[in-house]
């Protein structure tokens, strides 16, 4: 890697109506964080409600149901400093308020995640 500190963004649409679809961003983003790149999660369509309080606690992302709850991913995620953010108008679109999520996420524009996407050297989305 570069002397220059590389950035990548994943932007995650499915929630919780695709447990398959969730455990991979926050997998990959902890990867990457722990390579010391600097990661953000931008939850926005659906993502939001994966974070939305004790959701994460009881979902589990293997179709058999067997395997570690997806908040396991989300702590090892945030340990190694990855960020989250999250859509405004998502939140409305899924009846969730800002006061519902988990704690450290933070709640950004249109803009701002435009900025974040153009200054990211990857944008991978889920």
């Amino acid at each position: 890697m570069s002397e220059e500190n590389k950035k990548i963004l994943y932007v995650q649409t499915n929630g919780v109506e695709a447990p398959e679809r969730s455990a991979t961003p926050f997998y990959l983003a902890a990867s990457a964080a722990a390579m010391d790149i600097e990661v953000g999660i931008y939850f926005t369509v659906n993502g939001p409600t994966l974070l939305v309080r004790g959701v994460a606690e009881d979902l589990i992302a293997k179709k058999d149901g067997k395997g570690a709850p997806l908040r396991r991913f989300i702590d090892q995620a945030v340990e190694l400093g990855v960020k989250f953010y999250v859509c405004q108008p998502s939140l409305d679109l899924n009846n969730v308020r800002y006061a519902d999520l988990i704690d450290g996420v933070e709640m950004i524009g249109g803009a701002a995640f435009n900025d974040m996407a153009l200054e990211a050297d990857a944008v991978i989305s889920f």
